[in-house]
This record gives structure tokens, C-alpha cells and sequence, in this order.
């Protein structure tokens, strides 16, 4: 008997808790990424995209959850609209490997677009490349300038980067750790001195 009672009240908890979410709110549980390694690893190459970026996105997007659908109707794991998921020849938008396969290269094309700007080109895949250009840079939309934190705070990119006169690279690390390094990264630093 306390074994039901125990029960019925972990469902009115778990009932009250979902009932009890703002209107509109979108709440995904962050599933197993493991699963999905091959996936993002195999398009991550194809399409010469960091994989660690890939992991980024497909966890600001969809908690690693294939079935995700948001409230403007963006579906699976990188949560590709209809429209741009039908324009890349996607097929099922659920299906795992076709859904990260085509938002990777969706990615790859902002980032070529944006020439580089990876802050531009995450603004791009969350608030449409037309914004972007719009508005000369990361749309000042609350969402759109959230997204871009949490994509850039889970690729863990640098908090300083500024390309140097000599060609070399300055990165000053959130803890305050410079690192000096003649190899490009994947953002458009900033220039000094020039």
C-alpha cells in the first residue's frame, strides 16, 4: 500500500512540475549525447566544421533530443526549420543522421557566409541569415543574443581573441591564461594595432 501511495504522489509532483512551466516555455532533457558521437562526429568531418561546435549547437538546440519540435516547428536534434530542412534535401527531420548531416552543413555555409564570424554565423542558424545582415551583426534579440552566449560558453571558446600586426593570435582564456599561437582559429578575431 505505501508502495502506491508513493507512487500516485511522485505523479502529482511530476503532473504539478510540468503543469507548472511558464506558457510557451520550451524544455527539452538533455538526453544521451553519447549516441549520437559517430553522427556528429562523420558530418563534423565531411563538412569541416569543429565537432565540438557541433555538440554546441545540438546542445542549445535540442538537449540531444531527436524527437525535439519547438514552438515555431523546428524539428530533431539541430532543429532545422521545414523550409531549410526541405531546401537541404532532408527527408525526415527526425531521423538522426539525415537531421545532423544537414544542419551541419547549414552551419558550415553561415560560417562561409559570415566569413568566418562564428558569433554571426550562430546568430544566423538561430535568427535567419537575413537578420544577421540586416542589422550588421548579432540581431538585438533576446533570444537570438542568449542563444549565441550559451552556444559560445559550450564550444568553450575563448573570452579573448585578437589577431595581431605579425599574424599571430592572442587568446586571453576566461581565467585570465594568454595564449599566443600562429594558428587561425575558427572565429574572426578582432585586429590590434591596425
Amino acid at each position: 500500500m505505501a508502495r502506491y501511495a508513493a507512487q500516485a504522489i511522485l505523479l502529482g509532483v511530476t503532473v504539478a512540475i510540468t503543469t507548472a512551466a511558464p506558457a510557451g516555455a520550451q524544455t527539452y532533457r538533455l538526453a544521451d549525447h553519447r549516441a549520437y558521437s559517430r553522427e556528429i562526429a562523420d558530418a563534423a568531418a565531411r563538412h569541416a566544421v569543429p565537432e565540438r561546435l557541433v555538440w554546441a549547437v545540438i546542445r542549445a538546440e535540442s538537449g540531444f533530443d531527436p524527437r525535439a519540435v519547438s514552438r515555431q516547428g523546428a524539428r530533431g536534434l539541430m532543429q532545422l526549420m521545414p523550409e531549410t530542412a526541405a531546401m537541404l534535401g532532408v527527408r525526415d527531420a527526425f531521423n538522426p543522421r539525415e537531421n545532423i548531416d544537414a544542419g551541419v552543413r547549414h552551419l558550415r555555409a553561415l560560417i562561409e557566409r559570415f566569413r568566418n564570424d562564428l558569433r554571426l554565423a550562430i546568430a544566423a542558424y538561430n535568427a535567419g541569415e537575413r537578420a544577421v545582415a540586416a542589422y550588421g551583426g548579432v540581431p538585438p534579440y533576446p533570444e537570438t543574443r542568449e542563444y549565441v552566449t550559451q552556444v559560445l560558453r559550450f564550444y568553450g571558446t575563448p573570452s579573448g581573441l585578437v589577431e595581431l600586426p605579425s599574424g599571430v593570435y592572442r587568446i586571453t582564456q576566461r581565467d585570465g591564461t594568454v595564449v599566443y599561437t600562429n594558428i587561425p582559429p575558427v572565429n574572426r578575431p578582432r585586429r590590434a594595432g591596425g
